[in-house]
């Protein structure tokens, strides 16, 4: 969330960023800027009318205390006045905070300053692609084919048992799934990322801390009986992990990694995007996350770009790392990056990793923050990625490596999957 010193201090900044999102409800920023000054006249109203009641509570307790009851029923008048204006202050504050507070939570991160104006350039920036587009037959299958052919995965399967949208793994596909996220996992391991194993369920309060709440709700599975959500990424989860924290500048940075299914409604999608393993309702994503000093966040970006580019690579997989542009980056985030891999017998990209920096925009929420060397108090910076997320990975693994008559599997995932080709 963005606070409201920040807007003041930053109004065109703030107009500007929120332009570059296409943002149509830019007559918010003013309306909060107003409450704000409602807000701080009614809190000095407030504060002058406990002064004057500790000076009258004063006043009748050095008369009592004399033991003479001069001008005490007055006081008492005075006092019994000026609590009956302190209820009608607060009440008025109070609703002044619930609609400023309503109003901010409406209002989107401001991307950052390498993020074009999105009347310049509308395309994403490509920075570079890397991984030769190629396979050994002349008509390569899609992945929803090879799957009936070698029997890998079965999305009727899915339907039968909750309906379309969900994909049911069977043997090799089963295993090739189950090995490619201990490789994740053991590769973040390996590059000091702490792991988590964590909750599939969170409350209301997690869900808002990390900014899923209200932007994306709609979005999310929510279990009414208990008024719980599915998460709809391990982000949210490992984040409130370490919600209402202060660490010293040495605690930092903060690196996790954790494996999870993940959670989401998808209304809306249709056609193409959704077929096979392209878009499903449940699916299973390796998620590292960054918690980091204000300085270091973009040095820590790079860092996390770098580890999953290393990782793409040893799946001898063609990938592209693409820069989104204002309209297209998500709700706390201030610039996020891409990665995409190429899916040969669909002939198009498929996003199989964002890596964003929020900056200070999501601890705010999460109450997030490191003390200097000076004693200063910050709020942290937060970066989150994925590391990979599941079905578009498998389904570029099997339409890049197919053969006539098998699937060839990347070395590196050998020693998990224990074959090297699936026929």
């Amino acid at each position: 969330m963005l606070r409201t010193s920040f807007i003041r201090k930053n109004r065109e900044k703030v107009l500007l960023g929120l332009k570059k999102r296409n943002f149509q409800e830019i007559h918010l920023i003013d309306e909060i800027l107003i409450l704000d000054e409602k807000k701080k006249i009614a809190q000095n109203v407030l504060n002058k009318i406990l002064e004057k009641e500790n000076s009258i509570s004063k006043k009748i307790g050095q008369i009592l205390n004399s033991g003479k009851n001069i001008q005490i029923e007055s006081l008492k008048e005075k006092s019994t006045f000026l609590k009956k204006e302190k209820k009608n202050v607060n009440v008025k504050l109070r609703e002044i905070v619930q609609i400023l507070e309503r109003k901010l939570n409406q209002i989107p991160n401001i991307p950052d300053e390498k993020i074009k104006n999105n009347s310049e350039k509308e395309e994403n920036d490509i920075i570079f692609q890397e991984g030769k587009i190629y396979c050994q037959i002349e008509k390569p299958l899609t992945h929803w084919e090879l799957s009936k052919k070698f029997c890998l995965f079965d999305s009727n399967l899915g339907t039968k048992i909750c309906g379309s949208g969900f994909s049911v793994y069977i043997g090799k596909g089963a295993k090739l799934q189950r090995s490619l996220i201990q490789y994740f996992l053991d590769k973040n391991i390996q590059a000091s990322y702490k792991e988590y194993s964590l909750p599939y369920l969170i409350n209301e309060k997690s869900g808002y801390a990390t900014g899923q709440i209200p932007d994306k709700e709609n979005q999310m599975y929510f279990i009414e009986k208990d008024n719980l959500y599915l998460i709809p990424t391990g982000e949210v989860p490992i984040m409130n992990c370490y919600r209402d924290k202060i660490f010293t500048n040495e605690d930092l940075p903060v690196k996790a990694t954790t494996y999870t299914s993940c959670f989401r409604r998808e209304a809306g999608s249709y056609g193409s995007k959704v077929r096979g393993l392209n878009r499903l309702h449940q699916f299973e994503k390796v998620e590292i996350i960054q918690i980091t000093t204000q300085d270091s966040s973009s040095s820590s970006l790079e860092e996390m770009i770098l580890h999953v580019k290393t990782i793409l690579k040893s799946l001898d997989l063609p990938f592209r790392l693409i820069r989104l542009n204002g309209p297209d980056l998500g709700f706390s985030s201030s610039i996020t990056y891409d990665f995409e891999v190429y899916s040969i017998a669909q002939k198009k990209w498929l996003e199989v990793s964002s890596i964003s920096n929020c900056n200070d925009f999501q601890s705010n929420r999460l109450n997030l923050k490191y003390k200097t060397i000076t004693g200063h108090v910050h709020f942290c910076h937060t970066l989150n990625g994925s590391a990979l997320a599941l079905p578009r990975i498998m389904a570029a693994l099997l339409e890049n490596h197919q053969t006539k008559n098998k699937i060839n599997i990347p070395q590196v995932l050998v020693p998990y999957t224990e074959f090297d080709h699936i026929k």
